[in-house]
């Protein structure tokens, strides 16, 4: 990661009851992670108004950012990732917008630049009508580890 100018950022503390991570024998399942840098978001609203479809695609790279790291919360390393499974994202949708495969390219491109093949997986991409904190993205992720 270090070599493409990327660093993991600490867990994002929840929001309400849940753990940001949990592990279920040889798979991790995060909750959905918004786009938060340092504890707060760096844009709120709606993409196709408020936020164009590049900035939320830079948002869903953060959110896959965040992902990782409540996997490596649970797991210790990130070298325990077998591959990604699928990835769930939900975009926060201005009515007319239908961009929602393109905004998500963002989590699923970070995804293999930083994990090779093993960040390709299957992926759903859900307009919505609101996110929690007014976020324009979040991304939820299942992964399989190596054998322990």
């Amino acid at each position: 990661m270090a070599e493409r100018g990327l660093t993991l950022p600490e867990v994002a503390p929840p929001l309400a009851a849940y753990k940001p991570a949990v592990r279920s024998g040889a798979y991790v399942y995060t909750a959905g992670q918004l786009p938060l840098v340092d504890g707060k978001l760096a844009l709120t609203g709606k993409v196709g108004a408020e936020v164009t479809a590049e900035e939320a695609k830079e948002l869903a790279a953060t959110c896959a950012l965040n992902a990782l790291a409540a996997v490596k919360s649970v797991t210790g390393d990130l070298d325990r990732i077998a591959r990604v499974v699928k990835v769930v994202g939900y975009v926060a949708s201005a009515a007319d917008f239908t961009g929602q495969p393109g905004v998500i390219n963002g989590a699923s491109e970070l995804f293999a630049q930083v994990l090779g093949d093993k960040g390709v997986h299957a992926r759903s991409a859900v307009g919505v009508a609101v996110l929690p904190l007014d976020a324009p993205v979040e991304v939820e992720i299942q992964v399989e580890l190596t054998e322990d």
